[in-house]
């Protein structure tokens, strides 16, 4: 074979140009993505019930989602997490089975289940997605911790709307939170209990669905709407009506404070308070696309944030992955 190319030069050069031009192809055909993305064979079963401790939420939706499922063919592990307000039950799949086969079946068996309590929300049941961050941007400046979260959030909303992104998060954001700080002194003086601040908070602090009511006319859904979302809200919440007409609110046995919840969560760039967004991807989506649409959008955007209000880029794989194509196509013409 050898031999034969070495007589025949033209049939050699063709078959090297051929080579070349299909390493050029191939190359413009490589998916932009730093780390390739792992399916993970976990399934997730979230249900919101609203005003409920970890004891409530693992008796009235944990155990009976576990119950229901008991059984079903491709399940592995089952693990789940009663927090407040929610229930989480995380469904590991064997290797090999039939991932869409399994999350029918449990949506099946879940939205069989008729005996969660009335407070619950319909279960949210999918697929756990394997993410990988792309990019990463700072919101800093020397402001307060709302305007600063304020301004990230919005950063957020606008970067979700670009089609080719999906998912975009704040990161060191601490969540908000309305606390309310009971006086005991106040409490006696009105012979009254924590329980009983702690009852009218959660009766007024609900959102739930009530049905639907069907006439000739169409259908009409029905929501009980009665969640607080301001500290004002709460302070007006009553506690106790008087035969003479008066009424004891919240905020005359307590403090209310509209603000954010105490944890471990702050973060810093260039010496100033910063909220962090990290965009990612999934799927098919590719690294370089999305980076090159972050970028776009910082500079579209970071002229017009408020005053002392900084937007930068902190980290970039997308860079990273296109200064290693970079290196390979200038190693292959080096090559060539």
């Amino acid at each position: 074979m050898i031999a034969w190319f070495a007589r025949n030069s033209v049939a050699a050069n063709l078959l090297m140009a051929f080579i070349a031009v299909s390493g050029v192809i191939g190359l413009s055909n490589i998916r932009g993505e730093d780390f390739p993305l792992v399916a993970l064979d976990m399934l997730t079963v979230e249900v919101p019930y609203l005003g409920a401790a970890p004891e409530e939420v693992e008796e009235g939706v944990c155990i009976r989602i576990e119950e229901a499922i008991l059984g079903i063919d491709g399940i592995k592990q089952v693990t789940s997490t009663a927090a407040e307000n929610m229930g989480t039950v995380l469904i590991e799949v064997e290797l090999g089975a039939d991932v869409r086969r399994v999350l029918d079946d449990v949506k099946t068996r879940v939205d069989a289940i008729d005996t969660f309590p009335e407070e619950t929300e319909k279960p949210i049941i999918a697929e756990l997605v394997p993410r990988i961050k792309v990019i990463d941007l700072a919101v800093s400046g020397p402001v307060d911790e709302r305007t600063l979260k304020t301004v990230a959030e919005r950063i957020r909303d606008d970067l979700a709307t670009i089609p080719q992104i999906s998912q975009v998060e704040l990161v060191s954001a601490r969540p908000y939170e309305i606390s309310v700080e009971v006086s005991e002194a106040a409490l006696r003086r009105h012979a009254l209990t924590f329980d009983d601040v702690a009852r009218a908070v959660r009766r007024s602090s609900l959102d739930l669905p009530g049905g639907a009511v069907r006439s000739e006319s169409g259908e009409v859904l029905l929501r009980t709407v009665g969640q607080a979302y301001r500290g004002a809200e709460y302070e007006d919440l009553v506690l106790l009506a008087r035969p003479d007409g008066t009424r004891l609110q919240v905020g005359d046995v307590a403090t209310v404070v509209d603000g954010f919840a105490e944890t471990d969560q702050s973060a810093r760039f260039d010496l100033e308070p910063a909220v962090l967004v990290s965009v990612l991807r999934t799927g098919a989506q590719s690294d370089l696309e999305i980076s090159d649409l972050v970028l776009d959008y910082v500079d579209r955007t970071a002229p017009t944030l408020p005053p002392g209000i900084s937007l930068t880029v902190w980290q970039n794989e997308g860079q990273i992955l296109s200064d290693r194509l970079w290196l390979m196509a200038r190693n292959g013409a080096t090559g060539f």
